[in-house]
């Protein structure tokens, strides 16, 4: 029987095959954006199920899932590992064509040794092979890394995070380079009902009272400061929807002191606050030789009765379609003229 996963998958001609087997095979990962969890790795707490590392929060699967007909009870309910894992199981044979048809078969290929499709009607055998080998202590979190020869993870992390884990893990040298990553989405977001709340995060986490726009600003520089001396490397923002509004410090002040009096800001407004922070933020980025990543264009929350039922990142999101072109080129351009344009990333997610 033709292996599902041969040593050329997806390596159409002979140029691809020797470029991947002599030269990119082996060389390290260098993952500079992901969402692993700092807790987990700090931790190395072994996972109790195949559900758990597949299925906890991969809202990729669930959207599969949900189009296959599943009830929302084993995608993000209470039904018990097993029942979840035997829901995906059902799902994967549908999946042909997709990425995630591939990645599952790789992953049952080339951590446990799996090479048959996984369907319902060997998902008991594989749930059990699976389990057993998550067990075993190569298997838990920091082992996966140092096995497939990660040498840097950059995780993502908000900025009034204490960052306990990853001192943890700095202190233990351990041999992969774990560092946060400054995603101040939060703070830029001064629509947002929850943008009081979280400047009383900033204010815990910096020391110091946030009672206007220039101390706003200090507070995100000492964060930026206390992020670096913790080894990150970079930023990292989501924008749905690309902004640029220019505006004298005055005017965002002003801007900043209504919203803190509970007054009703425009979208003009709003636009000016978050351009000139952001314009400041790339600056403090450049001076600490970070890279600054964007990922732009996701229409969020889409399903609000889901929302409400489950919260964000659950798999209601799609590509946006708002121009970004002119807007994104006006800030970038904005930002190079003064010098100081970082490392830039761009993500579009259409």
């Amino acid at each position: 029987m033709t292996k599902i996963i041969a040593d050329d998958f997806l390596l159409t001609n002979d140029y691809a095959a020797e470029l991947y087997h002599e030269y990119a095979k082996e060389l390290p990962i260098i993952d500079f954006h992901n969402h692993l969890s700092p807790i987990e790795i700090a931790d190395n707490t072994p996972y109790e199920t195949i559900t758990d590392i597949w299925l906890g929060g991969d809202h990729y699967k669930w959207r599969l899932m949900r189009a296959n007909g599943i009830h929302e009870y084993y995608v993000s309910g209470e039904a018990s590992p097993w029942e979840k894992f035997e829901a995906w199981a059902e799902t994967v044979p549908n999946t042909l064509g997709n990425p995630l048809f591939h990645w599952t078969q790789m992953e049952l290929k080339r951590y446990f040794g799996i090479d048959e499709v996984l369907s319902n009607k060997n998902a008991k055998e594989i749930w059990d092979i699976t389990n057993r080998e998550l067990q075993k202590e190569h298997m838990h979190p920091r082992q996966l890394l140092v096995h497939d020869k990660v040498e840097f993870v950059g995780t993502t992390d908000d900025p009034t995070d204490p960052l306990d884990h990853h001192k943890r893990l700095l202190d233990e040298k351990l041999s992969v380079q774990v560092a946060p990553s400054f995603r101040p989405d939060k703070g830029l977001d001064i629509e947002s009902s929850q943008f009081d709340r979280w400047l009383k995060k900033l204010e815990r986490a910096a020391g110091k009272e946030v009672n206007g726009y220039l101390s706003f600003l200090q507070a995100l520089s000492d964060r930026v400061d206390y992020f670096d001396q913790h080894g990150c490397r970079a930023s990292d923002h989501g924008i749905s929807e690309m902004y640029y509004e220019e505006a004298s410090e005055k005017q965002v002040s002003d801007v900043f002191q209504k919203r803190l009096r509970g007054e009703g800001i425009t979208k003009i407004e709003a636009d000016q606050f978050r351009t000139y922070t952001l314009q400041f933020l790339a600056e403090r980025y450049f001076e600490k030789d970070w890279a600054m990543q964007f990922h732009l264009g996701a229409l969020r929350n889409n399903n609000t009765k889901m929302f409400q039922q489950i919260g964000r990142d659950s798999g209601y999101d799609s590509p946006g379609d708002s121009l970004l072109a002119k807007p994104l080129s006006r800030f970038l351009d904005s930002v190079n003229s003064t010098g100081k344009l970082p490392k830039t990333v761009l993500y579009c997610l259409n």
